[in-house]
């Protein structure tokens, strides 16, 4: 008996802000399943190059420094990966901002209103659109998926989150733009689904979960106790891209402990 193995490899993924938290451990398990992997960072470029090289180097995994706030920054950060690597099979659109200040509706800035929509909606339209014209182009064989979307929405996505309705409303168009995709793309081959994580420990999310008064609330409202590590996250995301998953399409897959139920 040899086990089951999650194997991707032979397939080039791309996983947006790629190079801490969710994203860096998605792009290790991707490189452990046996995939070339191409990551975006904007700013870290010394972690992101960090991660780089102890994934491989540039035979195996490349860092790619890109700001992601308009369609144009996805279209041309799917363009960078595929002239490092020559095609395209798997997108993981990771990358996003959660604004931490608690911010009134009736005092949200339309500046903080638009950026958090540039960064967490119009570049991922960007990316997909990108992508699967390239999945759709590129030849592939008739045994293998002509490629996987993976979007990463939210708990927030599903039930709100007061005084952050600008990230809840990107959040919960990525579920809609997740739904909408497979509908299209399944027929022809591209498996279009989504990663719904709840609160896990995250540089973006360090603050609120280290909190001494905020952080036990945090974890009490999740029925397993916790916030969640990075790699609980990324091992979900690979299944979906694996044959394992082939005839999952247009799933929104919670990962949260449970807290999405009871919210």
């Amino acid at each position: 008996m040899t086990g089951v193995s999650l194997v991707l490899k032979g397939r080039v993924a791309l996983v947006s802000g790629g190079s801490r938290g969710i994203g860096a451990e998605t792009v290790r398990m991707f490189i452990e399943a046996g995939a070339r992997v191409a990551f975006s960072y904007r700013q870290a470029r010394g972690r992101a190059e960090a991660l780089a090289a102890e994934c491989g180097g540039s035979d195996l995994c490349v860092a790619i420094q890109r700001e992601l706030s308009t369609p144009d920054d996805g279209h041309s950060l799917v363009a960078a990966a595929v002239r490092a690597f020559g095609r395209l099979d798997v997108l993981v659109a990771n990358h996003g901002i959660w604004p931490a200040e608690d911010v009134p509706i009736a005092q949200m800035a339309q500046s903080q209103w638009r950026r958090t929509m540039g960064v967490n909606l119009d570049s991922v339209f960007g990316l997909v659109q990108a992508a699967a014209t390239q999945m759709l182009h590129q030849p592939h064989t008739p045994a293998e998926s002509v490629g996987h979307i993976v979007l990463i929405s939210s708990t927030a996505g599903q039930r709100g989150e007061a005084f952050h309705a600008d990230y809840a409303v990107t959040k919960g168009a990525l579920i809609s733009l997740t739904k909408s995709l497979s509908s299209e793309l399944a027929p022809r081959g591209i498996h279009v689904n989504c990663v719904a994580p709840g609160w896990v420990t995250t540089d973006m999310s360090a603050a609120a979960v280290g909190d001494l008064e905020l952080g036990p609330k945090i974890a009490a409202g999740i029925p397993l106790g916790r916030v969640a590590t990075p790699r609980e996250i990324a091992g979900p995301v690979l299944f979906l891209c694996t044959p394992l998953a082939g005839f999952i399409s247009g799933e929104v897959l919670n990962v949260n402990g449970g807290a999405v139920l009871v919210g």
